[in-house]
């Protein structure tokens, strides 16, 4: 089997529960009406061997990368952009690149999994990208701009 890129299903009615922060409401918040909080999202790696997918409904570390410099889970996302609607769009995309710094990842790896680590973990996305090997370096994902047509993730 092989990576494939979409939002997970289980996301999806997750979103319906409010069971996600990404901004911090102007009205309500499932953790405190007094101060809600966004919540943490990770980004973990994953092989070109595994097989992650709509499925998914938790990170779990099966066909994760492994290397010097890697931590397992990934690595926290910076979430300073508050979700916006674009376009009859809802929209939202990290405030900067994803970057995993100073590892050695010598087995092919082609796909991340967007994760909210305040959730019990709960599986958002999965990213696919080509092939990918890295020697003692730094490995990028540069994120889309925060438009209707390219944000990391859209809700049409």
């Amino acid at each position: 089997m092989a990576n494939t890129q979409a939002m997970c299903n289980s996301f999806k009615r997750e979103l319906f529960n409010g069971e996600h922060q990404f901004g911090t409401p102007t009205l309500v918040s499932r953790t405190s009406l007094t101060a809600p909080t966004k919540d943490t999202f990770k980004a973990a790696l994953f092989l070109v061997s595994a097989t992650r997918n709509k499925s998914d409904t938790v990170y779990n570390s099966t066909g994760e990368v492994s290397g010097a410099g890697y931590t397992g889970g990934g690595v926290a996302v910076t979430n300073a952009t508050v979700p916006t609607l674009d376009t009859d769009t809802a929209i939202w995309t990290p405030s900067a690149s994803i970057v995993y710094t100073s590892v050695t990842l010598s087995v092919a790896f082609d796909a991340m999994l967007l994760y909210n680590s305040t959730q019990s973990d709960k599986a958002v996305a999965v990213f696919t990208f080509g092939s990918q090997t890295v020697t003692a370096g730094t490995f990028t994902l540069t994120m889309p701009s925060n438009t209707a047509a390219a944000a990391l993730l859209r809700v049409v």
